[in-house]
């Protein structure tokens, strides 16, 4: 016999020792026995999508933002930040105005977006409205008052002016010898 015929004898001998008990009992005549059905896979739990989650999560965030109460100290200090327009370096301007039915916070809005701002105790004596979920800062000193992006530390937006720091600080200019 030539190789091709072993090799071809040799993998039909295989197969057929290898096939399944159906395959046999249709050869022989009989009929096919039904193979034997799998159980179904068990069910993972269900999980919620992404999208489900992070909805939970914003109405949390907003819960939290809406009931988020304001102490004694912080009461205080809302009565010290300056509300109106502050006129800021490079022509631009940040908007400050207390929240109306929510005593101590505050919306302070720049560049087309809005914070809701809160105060917060400062070991300086600064004024610090925060935005902790933005991560958005506005700080006030008698002389000026300035945004920053805390999350990033970066300053948005520098040298604001309300009305009151700059009478306060021609004051001191004026006071001051030439």
């Amino acid at each position: 016999m030539s190789r091709i015929c072993t090799l071809t004898l040799s993998v039909l001998a295989a197969g057929m020792f290898a096939t399944s008990p159906a395959v046999i009992a249709q050869t022989a005549g009989q009929p096919a026995a039904k193979p034997a059905a799998k159980p179904a896979p068990a069910k993972k739990p269900v999980s919620q999508s992404r999208k489900e989650i992070k909805s939970e999560a914003k109405g949390l965030a907003l819960a939290t933002e809406v009931t988020e109460e304001i102490n004694n100290n912080q009461l205080e200090i809302a009565n010290r930040v300056l509300t109106g327009t502050a006129q800021c370096e490079f022509n631009q301007k940040v908007q400050v105005d207390p929240l109306q039915g929510k005593p101590g916070h505050f919306k302070v809005a720049f560049n087309k977006a809005s914070y809701t701002m809160v105060p917060q105790e400062t070991t300086t004596g600064a004024v610090r409205l925060e935005d902790k979920k933005n991560g958005i800062v506005w700080l006030q000193i008698p002389s000026k008052s300035m945004m920053m992006n805390h999350k990033i530390g970066q300053r948005m937006v520098d040298g604001c002016m309300h009305a009151e720091q700059r009478a306060a600080v021609e004051a001191v200019k004026a006071a001051s010898p030439q």
